[in-house]
């Protein structure tokens, strides 16, 4: 192997921040003047008692672009990279309250197969299957989504996005005006289609999340129409939200609103302890009850009188 083509397989290496919240931008602007080949940022207190969620529905707050103590994860081609902009970084201003927290190697790996063995097809009945493209659909599938990861939330591998189209399929044929709010990647939107609905609208405040679902309507030969919230418009047969339920609270007069006398509203992204509040915010426009329950996350519903 000559020197060149040596150089060119360098191993990529991470440098690993904790951040606090005032110093996420100018960190963000740093780590870009430093030429990282890419940025992510989460959570450093995910997963504990002190993880936050950062929301961004209408009318709510913007989204802050970090939070408390936040992880940063800057992606460099090489070691030397990666701690000179560790060494950098350190010798700013802006960078009192941070810490570098490591440099480490990305291992090598082949990405494509490591993430495609990672999505297998989904069960949501024993009929109704979410396959990704790279596999051949069950033998007992009668109604199926393809879909693939990306970068819109909703593969149909958490419990909230499996209770809603278990709801969905158990009530085939919905009625034929569905409105899909804060859609991520389309699926419930798709799964309505799949069992009857044909005026569809799927709306969401991330651009990215419109043409995503556009595009994996596309994949499903299913027409729909796509945009962001101030779409959507008059009533429907089925509203579905999966969402989170701080935001759902918000949105709890426009959402019922948007639904017909006889239809029906589906919520979800709401843990079991948080149902009583659902159920007040609610209860000025409809009865919401719980209809479905998986690993702490229910589904909650009500149809309008």
């Amino acid at each position: 192997m000559s020197a060149d083509s040596a150089a060119g397989a360098a191993t990529p290496f991470e440098l690993v921040l904790v951040v606090p919240e005032a110093a996420i931008e100018a960190v963000g602007e740093a780590l870009d003047a430093l030429d990282a080949l890419s940025v992510s940022v989460e959570d450093a207190d995910a997963m504990t008692e002190a993880e936050q969620a950062l929301f961004g529905e209408p009318g709510m707050p913007p989204p802050k672009e970090g939070w408390q103590r936040s992880r940063v994860v800057a992606l460099f081609p090489d070691e030397a990279a990666a701690r000179e902009a560790a060494t950098l970084l350190s010798a700013q201003d802006f960078f009192d309250g941070c810490r570098v927290q490591g440099v480490r190697a990305v291992p090598e790996q082949d990405w494509v197969r490591l993430t495609q063995s990672q999505f297998e097809p989904v069960e949501i009945t024993p009929t109704f299957w979410i396959v990704p493209s790279w596999h051949e659909p069950p033998a007992q599938a009668r109604e199926v989504i393809r879909l693939d990861p990306g970068l819109a939330f909703g593969t149909g591998t958490h419990p909230t996005t499996r209770m809603c189209l278990r709801w969905t399929a158990a009530q085939a044929p919905v009625g034929p005006r569905v409105l899909d709010y804060g859609c991520g990647s389309g699926i419930l939107a798709i799964g309505a289609a799949k069992h009857g609905a044909r005026d569809i609208l799927a709306v969401d405040i991330d651009p990215a999340a419109v043409e995503s679902t556009r595009l994996n309507a596309d994949a499903n030969s299913v027409a729909l129409q796509a945009g962001l919230p101030d779409a959507a418009k008059g009533e429907h047969d089925l509203v579905l939200a999966n969402i989170l339920a701080t935001p759902l609270k918000v949105l709890a007069p426009l959402l019922c609103s948007h639904v017909r006398p006889g239809g029906h509203l589906v919520l979800a992204g709401i843990l079991a302890r948080q149902a009583d509040e659902l159920r007040e915010a609610y209860a000025p426009w409809l009865a919401l009850e719980v209809s479905d329950e998986e690993d702490g996350w229910i589904l909650m519903t009500a149809r309008k009188p």
